[in-house]
């Protein structure tokens, strides 16, 4: 099946669809694939769409710590079920995804007199949790094997350190990966469409007002079952919202592990190898209660500052720390009672509202298969019951494919620079150097040399200043 995207928005529009996903973030993105596979497997016709009012995992689902993990200080609140249900997901995506999902070994130092048993005793159970899933198990090193590691380390209250295992992801790409997987097995998906109303048609059918953010034209798309997957955007008060920030700065590690830094405030910051020849460290995040508007979320002064500290305490010798670049998003949780940002459950929730919406919310991005298995069942419960056990998500292997500029549905510069690759946020960019970039894409796209000098004019405009 084509991924053009006016051939995606006549098969959302030709006919009734089954299912239709408000939402293209991992949530919704998962759910979308869920469906299709169940279908394609059971050689059943399910007619499933999604629409994304911007650029697919534009949003959170591409702007967080780019890790497939456990969850280890969920340890701490003693949310022991959802750390075991993230590293039994962290096993399925390395399995069928290691073209995006690869192993990261990562430095835990142990600062302070108590800090040995209790982070010794938090691994040794965060290996027990993880089972025959663990990637390797965690081990003890000495002062002067961390001085080797990483000799720009502070050694002034270093008692040991340890060693454990997580994963990474490009996140963003791996969102795009999700939907471009379902449409090769039947579904359809357009992103820059956003769906600004729906009502009841009839008990059968919802028909969904949207509007093309590219062209502003108008249309309208009508469904059996839809599955409200915005996350921030999601309406009512049942979610809190939290941002969460990252600095990109120049490399401070001498290997190639990630280092784990546990805060007093019982955050947890990582230093994460970053960049496309890892010439980059990206520090974060923040947990901050975020009560503005989720279209524009920017870092703060005061988490920069808290970013900048933590790099600074580790590496006290280091002197350009400057970021290069950051980005925030908001992670919306399940709002339950009134503990910290940081300690907030990172459980999800599915639900059914009064008028028939099935809405899917919070959760971790490790588990968002999981979630999405779940939501797949109710659906299908709803509107195609004999697929509401099968589940194929679990074994089956994304395609290994590489993918040119153009190729991963992008339709504006921006959508290169920081959903299919992350270089939009390795340098300051300028128009002599995003020209060849917008040239190239335009030339998959059709556009003229107007819009290829709008697109880098877009870009420049949009940088927003370090810190602002």
């Amino acid at each position: 099946m084509s991924i053009a995207r006016q051939e995606q928005i006549r098969n959302l529009t030709e006919a009734r669809l089954d299912v239709l996903v408000v939402g293209g973030g991992i949530n919704g993105a998962g759910v979308l694939r869920d469906l299709a596979l169940r279908a394609q497997h059971a050689g059943q016709e399910l007619r499933v769409g999604l629409v994304e009012q911007g650029h697919f995992a534009s949003g959170t689902s591409g702007k967080n710590s780019q890790l497939i993990h456990g969850g280890l200080r969920y340890l701490k609140y003693l949310q022991i079920h959802l750390v075991r249900e993230a590293l039994h997901e962290r096993s399925v995506l390395l399995r069928i995804a290691p073209q995006f999902v690869q192993p990261l070994k990562f430095l835990l130092p142990m600062y302070g007199s108590t800090s040995r048993l209790l982070y010794g005793t938090g691994l040794w159970l965060y290996d027990r949790l993880a089972g025959s899933d663990a990637i390797a198990q965690h081990r003890m090193i000495s002062r002067g094997e961390v001085a080797g590691m990483e000799p720009g380390l502070r050694q002034d209250g270093l008692n040991a350190a340890a060693i454990f295992w997580d994963a990474a992801v490009q996140s963003a790409r791996f969102v795009v990966e999700n939907i471009l997987d379902a449409i090769a097995h039947g579904a359809c998906a357009a992103n820059y469409v956003k769906a600004t109303a729906w009502q009841r048609e009839g008990p059968e059918t919802w028909r969904v007002a949207c509007e093309d953010a590219l062209t502003g034209e108008r249309f309208e798309i009508h469904a059996r079952k839809l599955v409200d997957a915005r996350g921030a955007w999601m309406d009512g008060q049942a979610l809190r919202l939290v941002r969460g920030s990252h600095i990109v700065i120049p490399r401070v590690s001498s290997g190639g592990q990630a280092i784990a830094h546990f805060e007093p405030d019982g955050r947890i910051v990582f230093l994460i190898p970053w960049g496309s020849e890892n010439q980059l460290t990206l520090v974060g995040t923040t947990d901050e209660d975020h009560h503005a508007s989720p279209e524009r979320v920017h870092i703060s002064a005061a988490e920069l500052e808290y970013l900048a500290a933590v790099v600074r305490k580790l590496f006290p010798e280091r002197r350009d720390l400057a970021p290069v670049s950051t980005f925030s998003s908001l992670r919306s949780l399940v709002r339950a009672g009134g503990s910290s940002p940081t300690s907030a459950s990172r459980g999800h929730k599915i639900w059914n509202s009064r008028d028939g919406i099935l809405h899917v919310a919070g959760g971790k991005y490790t588990t968002y298969r999981r979630m999405s298995e779940e939501a797949g069942d109710q659906v299908c419960r709803e509107v195609a019951p004999a697929l509401a056990q099968v589940h194929q998500t679990e074994h089956r292997p994304f395609a290994r494919v590489d993918r040119e500029i153009g190729g991963a549905m992008e339709q504006r510069l921006s959508d290169y620079l920081f959903v299919s690759t992350y270089l939009g946020y390795e340098r300051r960019w300028d128009a002599e150097a995003l020209a060849p970039l917008a040239e190239a894409l335009g030339h998959k796209l059709g556009w003229d040399e107007s819009r290829v000098r709008q697109e880098v004019d877009d870009i420049i405009e949009a940088a927003v200043p370090v810190g602002a």
